[in-house]
């Protein structure tokens, strides 16, 4: 049976964003690529950047080796939001909605009053359980971002509030990710068309014996 991953989160407080809804495929070989969106390529090189850099804000952490612990599935979620926040701001471009900076400080400003400042803001984000974890400044005003399109989005669709709302824009990202094509390594997972969720696979991507472009230094997804 197909595992759902997590749902996206920053804070409990106030960040967090929506699940990817996303469909795609994965049938031709792109050395390198942790998934394709849009003819744009999201590179596993990438990809292991950003979960490094969430790592070693971890470590830092007295409760470094907790923290890692629960973080477990951290590659394949930073897979799956990197390709939901294409198709976002695919979505969002289709539909008008811009998001400027100034709105994203007053988000995070917001936020930051939530939890009790900015030091307690950049620790939530870290230590979020139950959600992707975020490292840092301009990840955290990342997903500020993609929550604000998202509503912008929604606002432009006239999406009612409630699960109805939600079923909305589940069928706006989805046409839109098949619009734009969306293609996944398996070694993440693939888009469940049906299910429109990251699901296990065990179909391979990369038909040459030797490993991809900076392949051999990421490690495989937790099963």
């Amino acid at each position: 049976m197909k595992r759902r991953t997590s749902t996206l989160a920053v804070t409990a407080a106030a960040l967090l964003v929506a699940t990817p809804l996303l469909t795609g495929c994965s049938t031709d070989a792109h050395p390198g690529a942790a998934a394709v969106v849009g003819g744009e390529k999201i590179t596993i090189a990438s990809v292991q950047d950003r979960v490094e850099t969430i790592r070693e804000a971890q470590r830092e952490q007295p409760e470094g080796d907790q923290l890692l612990q629960a973080s477990a599935g951290l590659t394949r979620q930073t897979v799956d939001f990197l390709v939901y926040l294409e198709v976002l701001e695919a979505a969002a471009e289709e539909h008008g909605v811009e998001v400027t900076r100034a709105q994203i400080q007053e988000s995070r400003a917001i936020a930051e009053q939530s939890v009790g400042g900015a030091e307690a803001l950049r620790l939530s984000a870290l230590t979020t359980t139950g959600g992707l974890p975020m490292a840092g400044d301009e990840q955290i005003d990342q997903v500020l971002r993609s929550q604000l399109l998202f509503q912008g989005v929604a606002q432009r669709l006239n999406a009612p509030a409630g699960q109805e709302g939600q079923l909305v824009m589940r069928e706006a990202l989805a046409e839109t990710a098949e619009r734009i094509g969306v293609e996944v390594n398996p070694r993440y997972g693939q888009w469940d068309s049906e299910q429109v969720v990251l699901a296990e696979s065990d179909t391979p991507w990369l038909r040459s014996e030797q490993p991809a472009e900076g392949q051999a230094e990421l490690p495989a997804p937790p099963a």
